[in-house]
Formats: C-alpha cells, structure tokens, sequence
C-alpha cells in the first residue's frame, strides 16, 4: 500500500500559498509508515489536518516534535 504527499518542493519553511508542488508516493505497512520516508529530505515537514497546520520536526538527537 502507499500513500502520497503533497510536499513542496523547497521545504516546510516555504509559504504554503506557493504554486510549485512536489508529488511524492510513500510506502505504508499495515498502518505504519517510516520516519526516514517522511524525513527523506527534509528535517522538517507539514501536515494539514483539516483547516489546521502542524510542523513535525526531527531533532538533532532524532527526536520527533510535533506542534501546531
């Protein structure tokens, strides 16, 4: 099973309002998808959740820090 992002291309830092998209297709497991794919090639990425935004950042210690 996979699953796809919408990603832009220059990173969580550019304006969510940008016209450049980037499509890119996950592997999911059952439920589960690996951090390394989300984090591919980027240490930040963001998810929309209904009319919400949340940045999900991997640390230098590779922690996961979700806020919104």
């Amino acid at each position: 099973m996979s699953a796809t992002s919408g990603d832009s291309g220059g990173g969580a830092a550019e304006s969510a309002g940008s016209s450049s998209v980037t499509t890119r297709t996950l592997t999911m497991r059952g439920s589960r998808i690996d951090s390394r794919e989300l984090f591919a090639a980027e240490r930040e990425i963001i998810i929309a959740h209904g009319e919400d935004s949340y940045r999900l950042r991997l640390t230098s210690q590779n922690k996961l820090i979700l806020t919104k």
